[in-house]
């Protein structure tokens, strides 16, 4: 309760308007409550003709007589006055209406107390799942690469939806419960402090039959959630593998793991299922006990000769005895929800709480052009996982307005060390800088506005062609769209299709080709028009064909702007200014084409091996 108790302060802040309105309407709603059963008295007291006495009105500041009698005796006599005027049957009546109007009462202050509780449940909802994507947005890249993505969409949906549940039904009863139980209590210990003593040492008995049920259901909902993680991430895994599943034909493999994860997943929800399944029967048998050892010591009370209340007080006090039960029962009911809200919460703090190792120094300096050169000195790079080094002892000068090609073979570090221009990772020694200054000394958002990516794998949206090129570009216009498809070679296809550039591309543009997924993503950089342009081998996976056409548009591109091209068709960068070639994280060779066929080293050998 303690951990639930922190994490509500921590999300119900931004409502404490809601959080006191429906502590007030509670206290209200119990207030109505207790005052609607407390007419049950003097209706008992007519009906069956227990009580003949007349009484008489007394004084409230009257010194000799306390303040249990002061109301009972009051009571009495307003209730002995309407009889005398109107009538038995018509105060009996009169006091019927009185009960409607208090229940009236109670009703509505309850149904209010509900009503303005849904902005702050829906709102911490929302809070929470507006805070898991921004930090997603934040992280570097460098966590994905160490989380399934399957994992995190499950904690940005199925555990958030936990949590809501677990606010919804548990958040009213933590502030309704402990008014209403506050304000019965204290009414019967106003009626008789014995029987209400007696009461409190037969609640633990309640208490510890809900602790034993709730006993590792925490842990058991963090395991049950794990799997559903793991069911995800092979759901994502086979839709993004289809093609490959079928190749090989193996659909049975496949089946057969999500069955096992699916089996897991399924083992440890009927656990947590079973045990929050116990929690009404037991706490219903334990609270029927509670009454049938209050019915027994309050009936031994009655029956002896200083009986301390009558017989309609009697049951008064065991109707207010019995709602107690209710905000009881519901109590036990959140201990068993709390558990499993709070094991979700720990999976969602694991990315609230990721550290973002890109950091921003508070006077990291601005920079909107790029005049001179890029420089790479000493560099050196590590991933955070502890893996050897990918990248050692690299330095690389690039001039404003020339292109640099790296080349190698895979894994030898080329696409890494074109991450570390943007500082999607810091290096782990050594130093980039941009005209002079390093680019850890410079903001991220002004560092990254000045380059331009075209990767290998086209990146797109489940939007409008328009939408797509336009991307990142603030107030583009339709005009500046169409002349940035001219260059990328891409206006003519985008003509062809029906609604043109307000054609829907699909999920990562599924229903383009690649050369055309491609033509849209360097019209993107093109429209960008940044000083800085990273390839990262934008023409490998094209056919012939597409390959012409993006290269043009490429040549397009690349032709005033300082560009870093990783090569994995070496024909496309014979023109560079100068070409890196890299093997297991070291350049091994540097210089313009002709000079490195000269050397009849390791681009020789690359070369000829294309060739064949």
């Amino acid at each position: 309760m303690k951990d639930f108790l922190k994490l509500m302060r921590r999300l119900v802040r931004p409502y404490m308007g809601s959080l006191f309105g429906s502590i007030g309407l509670n206290i209200l709603s119990a207030v109505f409550n207790i005052f609607s059963f407390a007419l049950i008295i003097p209706i008992l007291q007519m009906i069956f003709g227990i009580n003949e006495l007349r009484y008489n009105f007394t004084p409230w500041d009257s010194p000799d007589i306390g303040l249990k009698d002061k109301i009972t005796d009051n009571l009495y006599y307003y209730v002995s006055v309407l009889i005398e005027r109107f009538g038995a049957s018509s105060a009996l009546l009169y006091l019927g209406l009185f009960l409607g109007i208090m229940t009236a009462l109670k009703c509505a202050c309850y149904f209010g107390s509900a009503a303005v509780m849904i902005p702050l449940r829906t709102g911490i909802v929302r809070d929470l799942r507006v805070q898991i994507y921004n930090k997603m947005l934040s992280l570097p890249l460098g966590f994905f690469s160490q989380e399934k993505k399957g994992d995190i969409i499950a904690r940005m949906s199925s555990d958030v939806g936990v949590v809501e549940a677990t606010i919804s039904t548990s958040i009213d009863m933590l502030i309704k419960n402990p008014i209403l139980i506050l304000f019965y209590f204290g009414t019967l210990i106003f009626i008789s402090w014995e029987m209400t003593l007696f009461t409190v040492l037969v609640v633990p008995l309640i208490a510890w039959g809900i602790s034993v049920l709730g006993k590792n259901l925490k842990r058991e909902s963090t395991e049950a959630q794990v799997k559903l993680s793991e069911t995800m991430s092979q759901l994502d895994e086979t839709l993004g593998g289809l093609r490959i599943i079928k190749a090989f034909i193996a659909e049975r493999k496949m089946k057969e793991r999500f069955s096992h994860t699916v089996n897991e997943q399924r083992r440890f929800a009927n656990k947590v299922a079973v045990r929050q399944s116990a929690a009404h029967p037991v706490s219903e048998f334990l609270g029927t006990v509670m009454i049938m050892l209050v019915l027994w010591f309050g009936g031994t009370l009655i029956l002896s000769a200083h009986a301390p209340f009558d017989a309609p007080t009697f049951i008064f006090y065991m109707v207010i005895l019995y709602s107690v039960l209710q905000p009881l029962k519901d109590f036990s009911r959140a201990s068993y929800n709390i558990p499993v809200g709070l094991a979700s919460m720990e999976r969602i703090d694991k990315i609230l709480a990721a550290e973002n190792n890109i950091v921003e120094k508070a006077d990291a300096a601005s920079i909107h052009s790029f005049e001179d050169c890029i420089e790479l000195k000493g560099l050196c790079f590590r991933y955070p996982d502890g893996s050897k080094e990918v990248l050692k002892d690299i330095n690389i000068t690039l001039k404003k307005g020339k292109t640099v090609a790296l080349v190698g073979q895979s894994g030898s570090g080329k696409s890494t060390l074109v991450d570390l221009i943007p500082r999607y990772y810091d290096v782990t020694a050594g130093s980039i800088s941009i005209d002079g200054t390093d680019i850890r000394d410079l903001k991220v958002r002004d560092l990254r506005a000045l380059i331009g990516n075209v990767n290998q794998e086209a990146i797109l949206f489940n939007d409008t062609i328009f939408n797509n090129i336009a991307f990142g570009v603030e107030n583009a216009t339709r005009e500046q769209v169409i002349a940035a498809a001219k260059i990328a070679n891409a206006h003519d296809f985008i003509m062809e299709k029906e609604e043109g550039y307000d054609s829907n591309i699909g999920d990562r543009g599924c229903k383009l080709s690649g050369g055309q997924r491609q033509r849209i993503s360097i019209a993107r950089a093109i429209l960008k028009n940044p000083p800085i342009l990273i390839l990262d081998e934008a023409t490998s996976a094209l056919d012939t064909e597409s390959e012409k056409l993006v290269q043009e548009a490429l040549d397009r591109l690349t032709s005033d702007r300082t560009t870093i091209s990783v090569a994995h068709r070496l024909s496309t960068i014979k023109d560079a200014d100068e070409i890196c070639v890299m093997h297991e994280g070291v350049i091994v060779e540097r210089g313009r084409h002709e000079e490195l066929i000269a050397l009849n080293g390791y681009y020789k050998k690359l070369i000829d091996m294309q060739a064949l």
